[in-house]
């Protein structure tokens, strides 16, 4: 039998630029995956080149500079350890907003060209069986993908250590810190979403790690002008948790949503009406509202406390397959077009636990991932 699939895990500590140096040295071969996996992607979706990619990104760089400028500088570490060009790891924490850019400029048919995504869920201490706040997600890519992801842990001096499960290259996507903050994300798309300047999808994951509270991730949020669409999942191990679905923009195009129930499920097209803007999720990601509903049923609405193994079992699902909560390549498909459940995590708050499946939670079975007291540097905002 083969060796089951393991995803790398890497530690770095330093300043900005350093901790990305760090990263991107040791993740190389796998930043030049996604490099490549993305290059083959943007050509398929939209007929452009990585130079054309490479052009339309570079107006993000002044966006994230204004706001965030150490998120550049780890940008540049992580060029610099991978042997890359700072503009190709830019390019690469841009592609969503370069996606969008190149089917912006295509025939409306273009839209279509997009992967499935993601199913998200958050639960309160009254809804789990120890009463801990556990969120939790399955993220649905590209099947080059599977080469591509790392476990980063971070620690840095002036904001929480964070743990962040991400394509290598990325700043970040599925996060915990220390101080109690979990983030979960799932793709949105809608009329305004043409890559216009502003701060990048995976920027804004990146900032959200470096919050203490709730109210802290819903100022990045909702303060800085935003440059596509994307749903943010957030919780907190005080056992509060809030949605915010967004469109390109500032705080106007910013919809939450509240736990009902105790609980919060989410997956790829917006709940809340929206304003000025259309929704054109569902053109993209049909097998959102099949989603939707099953882990609604199996987390959200089901009258059992919620166990590391029933949830489990709910992101193992197969109803609707092979666009199913639990998703699988469709045959159908060309072999570059394929997506499934790249990685499947669960995260227990008040423990400071990952329980991490390397890929289909089918047949990788959720593994606990701890982290030698990473994630227990206290915040300095605790109550005394």
């Amino acid at each position: 039998m083969p060796e089951p699939r393991r995803y790398p895990r890497i530690r770095v500590s330093g300043g900005p630029y350093e901790r990305g140096r760090l990263y991107g040295d040791a993740a190389r071969d796998r930043v030049h995956r996604g490099r490549a996996g993305y290059e083959a992607a943007f050509a398929r979706a939209a007929g452009w080149s990585w130079e054309q990619a490479v052009e339309a990104a570079a107006p993000l760089e002044a966006a994230i500079a204004a706001v965030f400028p150490a998120y550049v500088e780890e940008m540049r570490g992580i060029a610099d350890g991978a042997q890359l060009a700072f503009a190709d790891v830019l390019t690469m924490n841009a592609r969503t907003e370069v996606m969008w850019a190149a089917t912006a400029r295509q025939a409306a048919s273009m839209r279509a060209a997009h992967a499935r995504e993601c199913s998200s869920f958050a639960l309160l201490p009254g809804r789990t069986a120890d009463r801990h706040t556990m969120v939790g997600q399955n993220w649905d890519w590209l099947v080059h993908s599977f080469e591509t992801v790392v476990v980063l842990e971070v620690e840095q001096d002036d904001a929480p250590n964070y743990v962040t499960v991400v394509e290598a290259g990325l700043l970040a996507k599925t996060s915990m810190n220390s101080s109690g903050l979990a983030i979960a994300t799932n793709a949105l798309v809608t009329s305004a979403d043409r890559g216009a300047p502003g701060l990048p999808y995976h920027v804004v994951l990146r900032a959200l790690a470096d919050c203490h509270t709730l109210t802290d991730a819903v100022n990045v949020v909702q303060r800085h002008w935003r440059s596509s669409s994307a749903n943010y999942l957030l919780a907190h191990q005080d056992g509060t948790a809030i949605n915010l679905e967004t469109a390109p923009g500032d705080h106007s195009q910013v919809y939450p949503l509240l736990p009902v129930g105790g609980g919060l499920v989410h997956t790829n097209h917006f709940l809340a009406p929206l304003r000025e803007v259309t929704d054109v999720s569902l053109y993209a990601m049909a097998d959102s509202l099949v989603r939707l509903q099953r882990v609604q049923a199996a987390i959200a609405e089901t009258g059992r406390p919620a166990t590391v193994d029933s949830l489990r079992e709910a992101l193992s699902d197969h109803a609707d397959h092979p666009y199913s909560v639990c998703c699988h390549p469709d045959v159908r498909a060309a072999p570059d077009e394929r997506s499934a459940t790249v990685m499947s995590v669960i995260m227990d708050l008040d423990e400071r636990t990952i329980w991490l499946s390397d890929g289909n939670p089918c047949r990788h079975p959720h593994r606990p991932l701890t982290f030698d007291g990473l994630l227990d540097k206290p915040s300095p905002l605790l109550a005394r």
